[in-house]
């Protein structure tokens, strides 16, 4: 029986079980009998009762007899009389008992249509439901990183895809928030609060299923990613952009005894730890000791070198006031590089006129040095040694070691080998950027930097050649020519090189936070720095611990 005959013969038969309620308020035998079988089926093939809920089944057909009452009292039944419809308050309530009876039918209609139903289905079959195509399996684009590779590629997917149900995208992250790693620095030298460079993953993407947890495989036969504390995923299409981590070059001990400055965490812990030296130097009375303790050592001349040294040496130099047994001398700060100069990625000028205002301000520069070993409370140089509590390590990184499982072609730095549209080679659903990728660059015969300004471009470009697969276009090779480089490397003083344009001091100072702070995630996070920036025009440094060191002084 198909699916509107079955439910004409329920609503015929229901209405006909309840025209007793009809009959004895309308005192018309034919004309509620005619009635209640009309309004029976049309009822059942206008409603559908819940299923085992009789009482929200009578509440729903009780509201259904009030414009059946209105169609046939108050409009029809006097039409046919040749009289006017029924619209006067006075006429409604002469049609009182009628409205009752309606509504008490309705109500009767719904608790007896599963009885009904039961009945025509014993006599005339199974009501027989349309066909509805199950639509296909939607395809999986999982991206392993949370790092500004993986969360602007899926936030570009979306925008891509928008709500399509063909595509699901997952975002694997080791953390629930993207960190915006250029504004680190300040974190560590107390200029921002730690959170404000952060952004929830599940606030900026709305499509996109976050997981958090740590990459701990990944099977490429299978198609699957294996996660530390969650199910497997599986996939058919993996982007992979794992980011880097730090790379000590095998020197175990200095790995052991030194600050990484890659995550949130350790910025907030360089941070109290420069404030815990100072509240034990304080109160050394051995003046080796003390000077040992207030003595900082940041092994390596890039961007996070050079921006962590500026920071960290107008944060100690400006904690002295609140610490008057450390005399101003004692406190050191010392960048160790390899090279002839800082900054490799500026111009030389640029550079040079970094490293002078730098010195200026106190900080000592120990270049053509290399770090050699370390031990608690000393630094081992290749031209000697420092007495320093304090180690960072910024000089080395390596692309993410889960990479080296793969089993498929890396390059020196042990990264994937792409071809120019990103593919990973001998692979056709995986892809790589970002710092776990070896693009090569078309134009200029050499691979692409692992910048955070080439990730975000090359996440953009990868999420438009997977829509372009996945709606049948051909797919395009990368290429990006670099807008310049910024550097701040100190109170008010910054270094920008845009578009071959080259800026310095104050001016170069304002453009780096303006730009910076255009590009920072989300309004609200915006604001947030704006204001602690605002605050630091007015106050001093924040110089609170936010973190027990106690128990590691003791140990």
């Amino acid at each position: 029986m198909s699916r509107w005959s079955h439910r004409c013969w329920v609503g015929a038969l229901a209405g006909l079980v309840c025209s007793p309620i009809l009959i004895a308020s309308l005192d018309d035998i034919a004309l509620s009998l005619v009635a209640s079988v009309v309004v029976g089926v049309v009822f059942l093939l206008a409603y559908r009762p819940t299923e085992r809920a009789p009482i929200d089944g009578m509440m729903q057909a009780a509201t259904f007899g009030i414009p059946v009452w209105a169609l046939l009292h108050v409009v029809a039944i006097p039409l046919l009389h040749g009289d006017d419809p029924r619209w006067t308050a006075e006429e409604m309530r002469g049609e009182f008992a009628s409205l009752a009876g309606w509504m008490l039918f309705c109500a009767a209609l719904g608790l007896v249509a599963g009885p009904a139903r039961s009945i025509v289905t014993r006599i005339f079959g199974v009501e027989r439901m349309p066909i509805v195509p199950v639509p296909p399996p939607p395809k999986r684009i999982v991206i392993l990183g949370g790092g500004f590779a993986g969360v602007s590629t899926a936030e570009h997917l979306e925008k891509l895809f928008r709500v399509d149900p063909s595509v699901a995208i997952t975002l694997v992250s080791e953390t629930n928030a993207l960190l915006f790693t250029p504004m680190l620095a300040e974190v560590a030298a107390s200029s921002l609060e730690a959170t404000h460079i952060t952004s929830p993953l599940r606030t900026s993407l709305r499509r996109t299923t976050v997981v958090r947890g740590k990459v701990t495989a990944v099977d490429l036969g299978k198609k699957r990613v294996q996660v530390e504390g969650s199910p497997d995923l599986e996939y058919d299409e993996l982007v992979v952009a794992l980011g880097a981590v730090s790379n000590y070059l095998g020197m175990v001990n200095v790995q052991a005894n030194a600050f990484d400055f890659k995550s949130l965490a350790d910025a907030i812990r360089i941070r109290n730890h420069v404030i815990d030296c100072f509240e034990r130097a304080d109160r050394e009375s051995d003046a080796a000791k003390r000077k040992s303790l207030v003595t900082f050592v940041i092994a390596g001349g890039g961007f996070a070198g050079a921006e962590l040294t500026g920071g960290v040496n107008d944060f100690a130099r400006g904690m002295l006031a609140y610490y008057p047994n450390i005399p101003p001398e004692d406190v050191r700060v010392v960048l160790v590089h390899g090279g002839e100069r800082i900054l490799n990625e500026l111009s030389e000028p640029l550079a040079l006129y970094a490293q002078e205002r730098m010195t200026e301000r106190g900080v000592t520069f120990r270049l053509k040095t290399r770090l050699k070993d370390a031990s608690p409370g000393k630094v081992v140089l290749s031209d000697g040694e420092i007495d320093a509590s304090t180690l960072v390590w910024t000089a080395g990184t390596a692309p993410n070691p889960v990479l080296k499982t793969l089993g498929v072609e890396l390059d020196k730095r042990g990264a994937l080998v792409t071809d120019e549209t990103l593919l990973v080679k001998g692979l056709r659903e995986v892809w790589a950027i970002g710092d776990a990728a070896a693009i090569p660059d078309p134009r200029t015969g050499r691979n692409c930097p692992p910048t955070a300004q080439f990730a975000i471009r090359e996440a953009r470009h990868l999420a438009a050649n997977l829509h372009a697969r996945m709606r049948g276009r051909a797919v395009r090779a990368f290429h990006f020519e670099p807008l310049g480089a910024l550097c701040v490397v100190g109170h008010h003083t910054a270094c920008a090189e845009i578009k071959g344009l080259r800026f310095s001091g104050l001016f170069a100072w304002f453009l780096w936070r303006g730009i910076y702070l255009g590009k920072l995630p989300t309004f609200e996070r915006k604001v947030r720095v704006l204001v602690d920036w605002v605050i630091e025009l007015f106050f001093p440094r924040d110089i609170v611990q936010t973190i027990d060191l106690s128990a590691r002084e003791r140990s």
